[in-house]
């Protein structure tokens, strides 16, 4: 059956959810995205209490069930210290170096109860080349890492005052743009181009009517990045598992921008061999450009989920994202080539 994908609208979608902030452990905004996208094409979803969002299709075989998963939180940072110069320190949200985000601009959200928001723009305490000999050789690290907050503010108490505290949450500015010749750039790519796929997957099996041959769960999950947002709400039917997340490319690495990536072996380990092998004779039969890789530093809900100790099948799929974890990119192609992938998988017989 032939599937023409609709890559302007995941695209589109994309923009939306990476200009909604979504730090691990702060997606209320874009999780309340996807309920009301979900309402509109009349799909009910479900709220777990670790706040993620499942989504459930009835298939044709109910004994046996399959989930997919994408996560919708991504990188961010908390304010760890108020400075006596009115400056802020921060600590990590997710794992990332500090140079990627050194010099963007960012977001902190207050926890007062009309949740303000305030900008500013993340760089060294040693920025100013003319005062710091050492502004280009200071360790990128917490110590010296920085917010400036576009407040008039001189003090400690001056930043108090505005409502800001310490564990407010921070969040980078994604500098979302698309290019004539196809490519999304963009922070945050990771992982939120593997739910704008999955929604409009959603959207295409609930206009098309289709009939899928297994009840499908799909898990938007929240806490992906910090290590556990795909380890539960797993039906004790479900058989495969299946993570859509960001394909690693970098030198020796075959991944590319262009192709949907089938993760063999990350730091977990070896994800399941049948599965895996359906999924590149899957590639094959529909003429897809995939590549199969390993992520040598990189676990995913599927991982998580087979260390909390389900007993599932578990595989690993998504589309190229060069430079992740900093300024990503990806290209129309990888998310073509990804979408059909996992159409054509969710309507193949189980392994």
């Amino acid at each position: 059956m032939s599937f023409n994908v609709n890559t302007n609208e995941i695209v589109s979608l994309i923009e939306q959810l990476v200009n909604i902030p979504s730090p691990s452990g702060n997606t209320e905004k874009v999780i309340k995205f996807i309920e009301r996208y979900c309402d509109e094409i009349q799909i009910q979803s479900t709220r777990n209490r670790k706040g993620g969002l499942v989504i459930t299709i009835d298939g044709e075989d109910t004994s046996k069930h399959r989930m997919l998963t994408a996560h919708v939180d991504t990188l961010g940072a908390m304010v760890k210290e108020i400075k006596k110069n009115g400056r802020l320190k921060l600590t990590m949200i997710g794992g990332f170096r500090w140079n990627a985000v050194e010099g963007e601009y960012c977001q902190i959200e207050t926890s007062t109860n009309d949740n303000r928001i305030y900008t500013g723009t993340i760089l060294m305490q040693q920025a100013s080349v003319h005062v710091y000999k050492d502004a280009g050789t200071a360790d990128r690290d917490e110590k010296n890492i920085e917010v400036r907050i576009d407040e008039n503010v001189n003090s400690d108490e001056d930043v108090k005052a505005l409502g800001i505290s310490i564990g407010d949450f921070v969040s980078f500015a994604p500098r979302f743009e698309k290019t004539a010749s196809g490519f999304i750039k963009s922070r945050h790519l990771d992982d939120k181009a593997s739910v704008a796929i999955l929604l409009n997957l959603i959207k295409v099996i609930k206009e098309s009517e289709l009939n899928l041959p297994y009840t499908t769960h799909f898990l938007i999950s929240n806490n992906e990045e910090i290590g556990y947002g795909g380890n539960s709400n797993i039906t004790p039917e479900t058989v495969e598992y299946l993570a859509v997340d960001m394909g690693a490319i970098g030198l020796g690495q075959t991944t590319t921008e262009y192709c949907v990536s089938i993760c063999a072996k990350d730091s977990s380990g070896p994800y399941n061999l049948r599965l895996k092998n359906k999924l590149v004779q899957l590639s094959q039969a529909h003429n897809l450009n995939y590549e199969i890789d390993i992520y040598p530093y990189y676990g995913s809900d599927a991982s998580a989920a087979i260390r909390s100790g389900h007993d599932i099948v578990h595989g690993l799929i998504g589309p190229g994202i060069a430079e992740s974890h900093s300024h990503e990119r990806t290209h129309k192609s990888s998310l073509e080539n990804t979408s059909k992938l996992i159409y054509h998988y969710l309507l193949s017989e189980m392994v």
